[in-house]
Formats: C-alpha cells, sequence, structure tokens
C-alpha cells in the first residue's frame, strides 16, 4: 500500500510540524523496511541509530538475564513507538534490551538528527514522546508488581485470559518468555491446569476450557 503524509500523520500526528520535504522524503519507497517475523532490529549494547515509526505489524521489546531467561517487557504497535529507543537517544546511550519484530512488520527509522531537533523545538512531538514515557513506565511497574506479589500460576492463568478467542496458538515457551520464567515451570503449570479440567494442551496450542476456573485462580489470595 503507499504511503502518502496523510497516513504517516494519521498514524504519527506529532509529525505536522516537519517540513513538507522531510516528510515526503519519509514516504518514498526506499525509506520503508519491510521485515519478516523474528527480524532483530536491536540488541543489548547496540549503538541507536534512529527513531522507529512503526506503519504495520507488531514488535516486541525483551530483557535477556545472564543465565540467559527472557522476560517481554511491552510490545509496539503501529501509531506507538519504542521508549527505551527514546532514552537512548536522548541519553546517548546504547540499548538496554532487545527488539524484534513478532510479526511481518513495516516501518519506518526517523533520523537521530531530526528526532533530537523535533524534541527541542515542536511541543507536540515532545508531548508525543513523553506521554510514551508515562504509559511505558505504567505498564512497567505493573509487570513488576505481578513478577513481586502474585504467583506463577496466578500470573499465568491471567495471561491465558488476556488472549483473545478460546484457543491460543502458542508455544510453552512464548508463554514463559512473556512471563519471565522458564518453558518447563510453564510446562509443568500448564500440566496442572489440564488435570483440573481448565484447559486441555495440544501441539502448540491450549483451548480454554473453564474461564471461569481460571478467573477464580487468577484472582485467588489478592
Amino acid at each position: 500500500m503507499e504511503l502518502t503524509p496523510d497516513r504517516l500523520l494519521a498514524l504519527y500526528p506529532s509529525l505536522a510540524s516537519l517540513p513538507a520535504d522531510q516528510l515526503a522524503g519519509l514516504c518514498r519507497p526506499e525509506a520503508r523496511m519491510h521485515l519478516p517475523a523474528g527480524t532483530q532490529l536491536f540488541a543489548e549494547r547496540q549503538p541507536c541509530q534512529g527513531f522507529p515509526l512503526l506503519l504495520e505489524g507488531s514488535i516486541k521489546v525483551v530483557k535477556t538475564a545472564a543465565s540467559g531467561r527472557e522476560m517481554l517487557l511491552y510490545r509496539v504497535e503501529p501509531g506507538e513507538s519504542c521508549i527505551i529507543t527514546s532514552s537512548c537517544l536522548l541519553g546517548h546511550a546504547p540499548y538496554t534490551a532487545r527488539g524484534e519484530t513478532e510479526t511481518p512488520a513495516t516501518l519506518l527509522i526517523l533520523p537521530s538528527g531530526i528526532f533530537d531537533r523535533l524534541v527541542a523545538e515542536q511541543a507536540q512531538f515532545r508531548d508525543f514522546v513523553f506521554h510514551l514515557f508515562s504509559e511505558r513506565l505504567a505498564e512497567l511497574m505493573q509487570l513488576v508488581e505481578e513478577v513481586a506479589f502474585h504467583r506463577l500460576d496466578q500470573r499465568l492463568a491471567k495471561l491465558l485470559l488476556a488472549k483473545p478467542g478460546e484457543t491460543l496458538h502458542a508455544t510453552h515457551q512464548q508463554l514463559a518468555e512473556e512471563l519471565g520464567s522458564v518453558r518447563e515451570i510453564v510446562s509443568r503449570l500448564l500440566k496442572g491446569f489440564a488435570a483440573q479440567g481448565l484447559v486441555s494442551l495440544g501441539r502448540e496450542q491450549i483451548a480454554i476450557l473453564d474461564r471461569s476456573g481460571l478467573k477464580a485462580l487468577a484472582e485467588a489470595s489478592r
């Protein structure tokens, strides 16, 4: 699909202050990146080259521990951007997490020089960046609360309930990454859920059989 300035501004209205030639330059076909799912966009300790503007698809941002365990920090959807990238650009620091496409994705990269100028000179763009900081900080604080104060079986039940539909197409490893756990523990908990009649397990899919039972487990002892 052709990317026009109007379509770009519909997703990112904070770019309205860009000069017309720069806005048109971002819309050129050669400026767009079309990436398959699983493409790494940035890695820890890598320098940041620009500010991503996601047009289609989804990006996940993951933190990896020295042990190899991973935790999903947040996802980026079209019209949003990545606060870790923002903090790296503002602080002239390398990345502290890994970002990769979760689905096929189309994006633009706003060069760091343009990003710096917009933050310094344009209140609308600056508000957009700091509003993202506020939203993501609230999400990360909720994640900290979940990890620190809720049992893993409760968190897994809540995660299953949050997914759309009655059948989830996900591996145990993917669920473990979202929970900051390991596959073996998640598999053991899912087998326990299946034994209780809460779910049934198939190859890379989980069918919810008792939504009210999962909800009771998720909300237990709160």
